[in-house]
Formats: C-alpha cells, structure tokens, sequence
C-alpha cells in the first residue's frame, strides 16, 4: 500500500475514532445529566453529573491528545485503558457480547489501526507478517 493512500485511510479511520469519541466525551461534560439519565442502571455506574463530567474530561483529554500527531501514541494508549474500562463494566452487567460488550474493542481496532496506517514508524515497530 503506498504511503499516502494508507496515510489517507489512516487519517479517515482516526477521523471517526475522533468523532466518536470527542462526540461522547462533549456529551458528558456538556449534558452529564442526561447521560446518567440513559445510562442502564445494570451498569452500576454513579448517576451523579459530577462523575459524567469527570468521564467526559479524561476521555476529551486522551481524544485531544490522540488527534495530535506528536502525542498520539500517547492518546491511543489512553483512550485503549478507557475503552478497557468500558469493557470490563458491560462485562461485569451481563451485557450483549458483540454489540455492547465489545464496542469498546472495535472502537479501539479503529483507534490503533488508524494510527498503524498514518504512522510509518509505528508500522515499522508492528508489521504485518505473512
């Protein structure tokens, strides 16, 4: 695959992954309270805003930093340990497997592939072997 296509499709990729999650982060620290208000109660998370907006802003803070191209890496492992998060709490609530449960997953193969497409360096460290 030529560099620039795959920087293309790598930007695209990151681009929504960037979407998504600026997207659930903004709703957190603008409307907290409706997010709590929709959250299913199975997934004993605190209804209180002040949580919600303190989930929106880690989750804007790793998103901000994966959007930049010098602290990226850093951003992907960030946003991967608040996916890991969202896992292992729909895990714990029984939730749906490939829909709820593992959403967390894609959204992280869509973060890190993104980023193994637009970044050369990080290809070179982990590439893809026959």
């Amino acid at each position: 695959m030529r560099t620039s296509t795959s920087n293309k499709l790598g930007w695209a990729l990151s681009g929504l992954a960037i979407l998504f999650l600026g997207t659930d982060a903004g709703a957190k620290i603008v409307v907290p309270a409706l997010m709590a208000a929709y959250t299913p109660p199975q997934l004993k998370i605190p209804t209180d805003p002040d949580f919600y907006r303190l989930l929106g802003t880690i989750l804007a803070f790793s998103t901000a930093l994966y959007a930049v191209p010098r602290t990226a890496v850093l951003g992907a492992l960030l946003v991967t340990a608040y996916l890991g998060g969202a896992v292992a709490t729909h895990l714990a609530a029984g939730s749906p497997l490939l829909s709820s449960t593992l959403f967390g997953v894609y959204l992280g193969l869509a973060v890190w592939g993104g980023l193994w497409l637009r970044e050369p360096r990080l290809r070179t460290l982990l590439p893809l072997r026959d």
